[in-house]
């Protein structure tokens, strides 16, 4: 049986990395770069005026002069001015310094009439002041996005100023989710005493859509083995990632593992040392699809969804891995299992800054609404049965 360690490495390096697409700028948020961004120009592409004022040359007010002539008036967006000795031009945040200026009196230090503009007394200045110099946040060509980025509001801007109208992304993967069971039934459907709500399903496109992949359908079957090659084939014909909810433990209708070998899904593994979610199988379509089968137990699913989907859907898109995070237990946790135990968590900080984890405990793998309010859940190494207070452990968020 593998650790959860091995099934993340096996299953990263098993998944394929999808294509890329090129899309408009005004629908690449959220979308994985699949391109490297560079500098169009200079940043600032001119030396930038930073406040409202007036634009002088620093060596006459050095000289003792206080008062200068208006010359004319530059707003942002007109073409640069020449200044003229003993002369200012009223000037406007983010216009383009005027040449011969290297100096900006704010405009609330000044007094303007008939006879010019009027520097209040005793206030200092110096050369460059208020200039945002050309080049200084970058220079043409500099990268400033690497491929594999996640494109958020301050990276559309980027690439917007970079002059890109459209951006090669990774391609969204086309996900299937499938949920087994012959005592699921749907929300707003008539429910007997013996059946059970269809929450798996819901809950796994939720996070897809959540960590940015909304391609996603959902269906559910009964554990008939027939119905279950039929539509599983299907699914296998259109989509990149196919996950399944249940049927994967070793009870007499869990038909999963034998259908996905008959469909020739190869098995990269089945089980993992972990709780929730140790019957959790994993393969590779005949196409380079990528197959999860998850446990059916509603924590469980989620975690293993987590785990273990998320992060293969970024490995393919491209993305880096995930820094790791780290989170200190405030109660005392004893797991006598020789397994990893996945905790659920909510999170709280202290005056240290320091990030805190607040067990939440499950009441079985069913317990699916204890975990409302919880941030995500830590990971308690196999190695270890007692976790003290305060105990440093990795943290996983359940949003990416």
């Amino acid at each position: 049986m593998l650790t959860a360690a091995e099934a993340t490495k096996a299953i990263l390096a098993a998944v394929n990395t999808l294509e890329s697409e090129t899309v408009s700028l005004a629908a690449a948020t959220g979308r994985v770069l699949a391109q490297s961004v560079k500098a169009e120009r200079d940043q600032p592409p001119f030396d930038r005026v930073m406040m409202d004022g007036i634009a002088i040359a620093y060596a006459e007010f050095a000289d003792g002069n206080r008062s200068f002539q208006i010359q004319s008036t530059q707003a942002a967006g007109d073409p640069a001015q020449t200044l003229k000795p003993a002369h200012a031009i009223e000037i406007m945040t983010g216009a383009s310094l005027p040449a011969g200026a290297d100096c900006i009196i704010p405009v609330e230090r000044i007094t303007v009439n008939e006879s010019g503009a009027h520097v209040e007394a005793n206030y200092a200045t110096s050369e460059q002041q208020f200039v945002h110099a050309a080049g200084s946040d970058h220079k043409k060509d500099t990268e400033l996005l690497q491929p594999g980025t996640r494109i958020s509001p301050m990276d559309i801007a980027i690439i917007a100023s970079c002059g890109l109208a459209n951006v090669s992304v990774s391609k969204q993967p086309r996900i299937s989710v499938i949920s087994t069971g012959n005592e699921l039934i749907a929300a707003g459907e008539a429910i007997a005493a013996h059946q059970i709500r269809l929450s798996n399903g819901p809950a796994i496109v939720a996070m897809l859509e959540e960590n940015g992949y909304a391609d996603a359908t959902h269906e559910h079957l009964v554990d008939e083995p027939e119905l279950l090659r039929e539509r599983i084939a299907q699914h296998l014909q259109h989509a990149d990632v196919l996950i399944l909810s249940g049927g994967v433990s070793m009870g007499r209708a869990d038909y999963v593992p034998q259908v996905l070998h008959d469909l020739g899904v190869e098995v990269t593994f089945h089980k993992i040392s972990q709780r929730p979610g140790k019957p959790m199988w994993f393969g590779m379509g005949p196409d380079g699809q990528a197959v999860f089968a998850l446990p059916g137990n509603p924590v469980s699913t989620l975690v293993c969804a987590r785990q273990y989907v998320i992060p293969a859907l970024r490995h393919m898109s491209g993305m880096a891995a995930a820094a790791p995070q780290f989170a200190s237990l405030t109660t005392e946790v004893t797991f006598k299992p020789q397994l990893t135990n996945f905790l659920p968590v909510k999170l709280i900080s202290n005056a240290a800054g320091n990030v805190l984890a607040m067990p939440v405990h499950t009441n079985t793998s069913g317990d699916f609404a204890s975990l409302s309010g919880t941030d995500g859940y830590v990971e308690l190494a196999l190695e270890q049965s007692d976790f003290k207070t305060g105990t440093t452990v990795p943290l996983h968020r359940w949003r990416m």
